[in-house]
């Protein structure tokens, strides 16, 4: 016979058995907007990390002499190099607003409830969304 805390053990395996995704495959889940906002500003501060780099060594060449800023404002004329650097800025815009979204609800601004955070990832792709369109009137 099995002792009285072996069969609760038993039983609570079946119980989270029970409770796991069936489907692992994360191309066929949904994820809810509140965990595509925490994930992209993950991924943003990362991205940004790396571009700070090369952003300051445009910027130390430009800064460099006159002929170093020759060479960076011709390359900056580039349709490429003006699209990279529209997608730079959309970047930093975005992880600014997520963070600020992040601040507001650490320091209790903004409840912890799952309705305002998927009213608040809204509110920070919208923004995003302007600001991206006003970084493209500045880019051109």
């Amino acid at each position: 016979m099995l002792s009285e805390s072996s069969q609760e053990s038993r039983f609570l395996v079946k119980v989270v058995k029970k409770q796991r995704p069936i489907n692992l495959d994360l191309q066929t889940m949904q994820f809810p907007v509140t965990a595509i906002a925490s994930i992209l500003h993950r991924v943003s501060g990362i991205i940004i990390f790396v571009v700070i780099g090369i952003l300051l060594w445009v910027l130390g060449l430009s800064l460099s002499s006159a002929e170093g800023f020759f060479q960076v404002s011709i390359v900056m004329e580039s349709f490429i190099i003006k699209l990279i650097f529209w997608v730079i800025l959309t970047i930093i815009a975005y992880h600014t607003v997520g963070g600020i979204r992040h601040i507001l609800m650490d320091f209790g601004y903004l409840d912890k409830t799952l309705a305002m955070g998927k009213t608040t990832a809204n509110i920070v792709f919208l923004l995003t969304v302007v600001l991206s369109i006003l970084a493209g009137i500045f880019v051109c």
